[in-house]
């Protein structure tokens, strides 16, 4: 595990910076590497804070390759592209999830936003200021990697969540992305949830040593040092594969389940340091 958390100092390439002042009550759902369940994770995260009695909109911030709509079984008649474009209002676009929540969908495949043009940061900015005002919490479900795109909606949040799996490609991309985010960003505090987990401790073991790897290799200002928090872990579970395939939600097809529990235990430990801090 060492070597795999111990990559070459000219691992990432630095994008350009980002000064932009992160907005409350805004959570990005982030990663390194795609594949690790981000999107599963900001849906159903989203369920079990509709569920605790909060106000909840996911944004689907993947503006390329988009996929918000597959995992909860929507076909949106308007998307983000509709609103960006002037075909639609914002309140035209939202559209109530399965799951008690809303969501702001993307249309996939969108080429002209897949680069960050002055255009699409203003698009991007009008439509938050639009958002935050109206609900509880703001999940950006972000695309996976470190492209100008991806870094500017994670710097129109408060608060960002990096979701990883254990595997060696996952923690390598988790680390590529919290430095850059560090350095760019000037992050303090990161949150980490590692998916897929195979025994109790594993993700809080994995967060550890993360910690001990930026602590030796990213350089931060006196006073400011970065610091990895360790949300939780959502477990291997085959109830989560099942709900997948079948484009459910997992905190409504299998409530009980042990990867369900423990996203309502993520969802307890947001409300209390997130949503309750942000509210008052």
């Amino acid at each position: 595990m060492s070597d795999v958390l111990n990559p070459p100092m000219n691992h990432v390439v630095t994008p350009p910076t980002v000064p932009l002042k992160p907005l409350g009550r805004v959570l990005a759902v982030t990663s390194g590497k795609g594949g690790v369940g981000k999107t599963f994770v900001s849906a159903n995260l989203a369920a079990a804070l509709a569920k605790r009695g909060h106000r909840v909109l996911v944004l689907d911030a993947d503006l390329g390759l988009a996929n918000l709509d597959v995992v909860l079984n929507l076909y949106p008649k308007v998307t983000l592209h509709d609103v960006f474009t002037g075909k639609a209002t914002l309140e035209e676009a939202i559209v109530r999830a399965p799951g008690g929540f809303s969501v702001l969908l993307a249309g996939s495949g969108m080429v002209e936003y897949s680069r960050l043009t002055p255009e699409v940061r203003d698009d991007f900015l009008r439509i938050m200021s639009g958002l935050i005002p109206h609900y509880d919490i703001v999940l950006l479900d972000t695309g996976a990697g470190i492209s100008d795109v991806v870094l500017f909606a994670v710097s129109l949040a408060s608060e960002v969540l990096v979701v990883a799996t254990p595997e060696p490609t996952s923690l390598t991309d988790a680390y590529a992305t919290i430095k850059v985010l560090v350095g760019q960003q000037k992050r303090q505090t990161i949150r980490m949830v590692i998916n897929q987990t195979a025994r109790l401790g594993d993700g809080r073991a994995i967060t550890t040593q993360l910690q001990q790897v930026l602590d030796r290799f990213v350089v931060t200002e006196p006073g400011r040092p970065i610091r990895l928090i360790h949300l939780g872990d959502i477990p291997s579970d085959p109830s989560v594969r099942q709900a997948v395939m079948r484009r459910q939600l997992l905190m409504q097809s299998m409530p009980g389940c042990s990867a369900a529990m423990a996203i309502s235990q993520l969802a307890a430990k947001l409300e209390d340091t997130i949503i309750r801090h942000n509210v008052a």
